[in-house]
């Protein structure tokens, strides 16, 4: 675990401990590295609700709700997904605030459209409309894209405290 990030996600439990709030995930590209790194921190049960890994079209579909015909007519890396994800784990967990991630890691899957490094998120609250956020961080390998999304994601989640 990178000393910074599990600093950061420590800060962000004990934020969400604080106002009695918890956490989903939804993560596709990243497959689970958010909740990871959450989970990690001793006492993250009181925060993290659960995670979802919908890494395939059909586990978005099952798991979360995501419409097929929403992935079928905008594909799986688009800000329409991306908030149906942050949206459906919203409504299949018991959380407050929910995260979603899908994008392209690389090094392959990228199009002229969606190019390697294309990570969209979606952030759902109760009670508040969902927000999203596009990077396109560019083909930096695999992991760095990765990471570079589950610092975003870190960022969103501590943005729904405010």
């Amino acid at each position: 675990m990178i000393p910074d990030l599990r600093d950061r996600a420590a800060g962000l439990l004990d934020a969400y401990r604080r106002k009695g709030l918890k956490l989903a995930t939804a993560e596709s590209c990243t497959g689970g590295l958010v909740a990871a790194l959450l989970t990690e921190i001793s006492g993250s049960s009181a925060v993290v609700e659960r995670g979802f890994v919908t890494y395939s079209n059909e586990a978005k579909t099952e798991l979360i709700g995501v419409p097929a015909n929403l992935i079928a007519t905008q594909g799986a890396v688009s800000e329409p997904v991306a908030r149906a994800m942050a949206e459906g784990a919203l409504a299949y967990s018991r959380a407050d605030v929910a995260v979603g991630i899908t994008g392209v890691a690389g090094p392959t899957g990228g199009t002229a459209t969606k190019p390697v490094g294309l990570v969209h998120f979606g952030l759902a609250r109760k009670g508040a409309s969902t927000i999203h956020l596009e990077r396109r961080y560019g083909d930096l390998g695999r992991e760095n894209v990765r990471r570079r999304a589950v610092e975003d994601a870190l960022s969103l989640l501590e943005q729904a405290l405010r």
